[in-house]
């Protein structure tokens, strides 16, 4: 098993940035593929972005697309996610997950997931 903690949310204003991490439990985080999903109230829970073993493939939403770039550190058993040019309909609780089963990869289904991270972003 592998345990996720979310961290980095805030409040921030449109147009600005911020930076989630994602650290995982245990040694074996080179093996998980990641995603970064969001909820936003009243929504059903969206796919935002994912990272491959390595790091070296990447797929994003349409709607971050060109503003949102997930990364990952295997060593550090972080994953990131830089949010710039960040809009009120960004507003969300975002959740990282886990899953060592490639096929899954990138929009699930996750096997692990963490607690969230409030982004709020204000007009």
């Amino acid at each position: 098993q592998v345990q996720l903690v979310e961290s980095g949310g805030g409040l921030v204003q449109a147009g600005g940035s911020l930076r989630l991490s994602c650290t995982a439990s245990g040694d074996t985080f080179s093996t998980y593929v990641m995603g970064w999903f969001r909820q936003a109230p009243g929504k059903e829970r969206q796919f935002v972005a994912a990272i491959f073993w390595n790091g070296g493939i990447s797929v994003y939403a349409d709607s971050v697309k060109g503003r949102f770039t997930i990364s990952r550190d295997n060593p550090k058993n972080t994953v990131y996610l830089q949010m710039n040019s960040l809009k009120p309909e960004d507003t969300a609780v975002y959740y990282c997950a886990a899953t060592d089963v490639p096929s899954r990869w990138p929009r699930g289904p996750y096997d692990y997931w963490g607690q969230g991270t409030q982004v709020t972003v204000s007009s």
